[in-house]
């Protein structure tokens, strides 16, 4: 397992991870985004600021990255910091298939991703991350898996993923929506040959919502490394929408509301790698002081009455505006 190099690692930020869902695509839904990237989103922009951001995580001691087909040109831009620093061995590169990118470098496309989990999307998205980051690859996830999925029970599929876990690439998935929990028990049952076929889990999990918590911890029990997405609720745990009882407990810290919500994340025993969205290198720099914050009982219970009904919490994800 790639992974067991962050069991080396000593920084106290190496746990947090760095996706760049948010830089790698000039529209997302994370809230916020107008402030944090301006007018000017070329290519070439982007591309630098993804660059300063890996640049300043990996100063800072994280050592995950983690992209997708479906991110733009995510895959490009780490790959192009990657082939700069052939020196750089210690970190853990993960990327995703299952959706493809269709907004045409624009905001305002009608459609951004489309979804497909079949063998042919696999193999067409699997030889495309290939040409991008080669080698350099440890982990490739099934994108938003759901309990509907084809993915969890398409034998040709599974027999595909065997056979690169074999040559080495770690698979996982990562899951979203209400019922999270049930597609990661289902995930947890496929077997090739006898064998467990996904060894990591990432998964949307934070201050508002939280029910998978369960599924999670049985997924850690039975030896998969749980990342964790979505921290900051696409922007809904950061200024200028912070909760109230997230603010009071921020303000008691005399850190940010952003490294009270990692922290609440990070302090989960079966929590692997949680991972910022970061835009700017402030708000990563922000975000890597959760490493360091220590919330008490009364702090805990006062953030466990942010939690939101499942349905209610997606409901409100899918009205995010594309920014």
């Amino acid at each position: 397992m790639p992974f067991a190099r962050l069991a080396t690692a000593t920084t106290p930020t190496c746990h947090i991870g760095l996706g760049l869902a948010a830089v790698g695509r000039p529209g997302y839904i994370n809230l916020g985004r107008d402030h944090d990237l301006g007018e000017d989103r070329s290519v070439a922009t982007l591309r630098t600021r993804t660059h300063e951001l890996l640049d300043a995580a990996y100063a800072q001691g994280v050592r995950y990255f983690d992209v997708a087909r479906s991110y733009g040109r995510s895959e490009e831009f780490l790959a192009d910091w990657l082939n700069a620093r052939p020196d750089i061995e210690d970190i853990v590169v993960g990327s995703k298939w299952g959706y493809t990118y269709t907004a045409g470098w624009t905001t305002d496309a009608e459609e951004h991703e489309v979804k497909d989990h079949s063998v042919q999307t696999y193999e067409r998205q699997r030889a495309e991350t290939d040409g991008l980051l080669g080698d350099r690859l440890d982990l490739y996830q099934i994108h938003s898996v759901t309990p509907d999925s084809p993915a969890l029970t398409d034998k040709e599929l599974h027999a595909k993923l065997a056979e690169a876990a074999a040559q080495g690439l770690t698979i996982g998935f990562s899951t979203s929506g209400p019922d999270q929990a049930d597609a990661i028990r289902a995930a947890l049952a496929v077997t090739v040959d006898g064998e467990p076929l996904f060894r990591t889990v990432q998964s949307t999990y934070n201050a508002l919502e939280t029910s998978a918590a369960p599924a999670l911890a049985e997924a850690h029990d039975a030896g998969l490394t749980v990342i964790v997405k979505e921290a900051m609720a696409n922007g809904r745990l950061a200024d200028p929408h912070v909760p109230d009882a997230l603010r009071a407990v921020a303000e008691e810290t005399s850190l940010g509301c952003d490294a009270v919500a990692l922290a609440l994340v990070l302090r989960q025993p079966w929590a692997g790698v949680v991972l910022s969205g970061a835009a700017t290198v402030n708000q990563l720099a922000s975000n890597l002081h959760a490493a360091v914050v220590d919330l008490d009982e009364d702090q805990l219970t006062r953030l466990a009455t942010l939690v939101e009904e499942p349905h209610a919490y997606w409901e409100r994800r899918g009205q995010l505006p594309w920014h």
